[in-house]
């Protein structure tokens, strides 16, 4: 019961490290700066329901593409690592996700549009990015029993609840953090998510290092 509790704890936090709700909040107000606030709500839905889907279809096919593409997980892992490390580095840079965005083309969202722009860029890559979609099939790889393959659903969804919730109170956020606890929220999420990086590297290096001492000679 210990080793599952652990493993969802894992799973909410790293999520949540990696998809960085304090972070995002300001690209979600610049991309829903016209909508109402009813629809910006429904906004917010969309986007999570969106990446919520995206995360367990790759996590659940993650095997299936590793057996098309001929890739071992180890392998995965070590990219995964990198992936996270690079992230995690610009994050304590303070510098966000490089998503391109020009508010000038945007004057007049209607509903239709604003359902455009919950799937993507909120839902993707936003929410659903290449660090959350490596979490995503990495720690379904991990979840060696039937009962971890269970608590993973469930403890996504309590990170992609605490994601919505952040969404939704962008704005306040904001205002509450200010520019320097902004700052500071994004360097500590960066900093966890290149602990994280390290982790899936050296985890995913294990296996080749015993492959290479198992062919050595004595």
């Amino acid at each position: 019961m210990h080793e599952l509790f652990t493993f969802a704890l894992f799973v909410f936090t790293s999520f949540l490290a990696i998809i960085n709700p304090v972070g995002i909040a300001p690209l979600f107000v610049a991309l829903t700066n016209d909508l109402s606030p009813k629809l910006k709500v429904k906004t917010a839905i969309k986007a999570s329901i969106t990446a919520y889907f995206i995360l367990l279809i790759f996590a659940f096919a993650g095997q299936m593409l590793f057996g098309f593409f001929n890739i071992s997980a180890a392998g995965f892992r070590m990219a995964g690592g990198v992936i996270f490390l690079i992230m995690g580095y610009e994050m304590l840079n303070a510098r966000l996700s490089k998503i391109k965005y020009n508010p000038e083309e945007d004057e007049d969202i209607t509903e239709a549009e604003a359902t455009d722009v919950a799937i993507t860029p909120l839902g993707i890559p936003m929410l659903a990015g290449p660090g959350a979609i490596t979490n995503a099939i990495v720690l379904m790889d991990d979840a060696q029993n039937f009962e971890s393959k269970l608590v993973f659903p469930l403890a996504l969804l309590a990170a992609i609840l605490v994601v919505f919730f952040a969404l939704v109170s962008s704005s306040k956020l904001m205002k509450y953090f200010g520019e320097v606890g902004n700052k500071v929220m994004l360097k500590i999420m960066g900093l966890i998510t290149m602990v994280m990086g390290f982790e899936f590297f050296f985890a995913g290096l294990k296996p080749y290092v015993r492959d290479i001492l198992m062919i050595m000679p004595n």
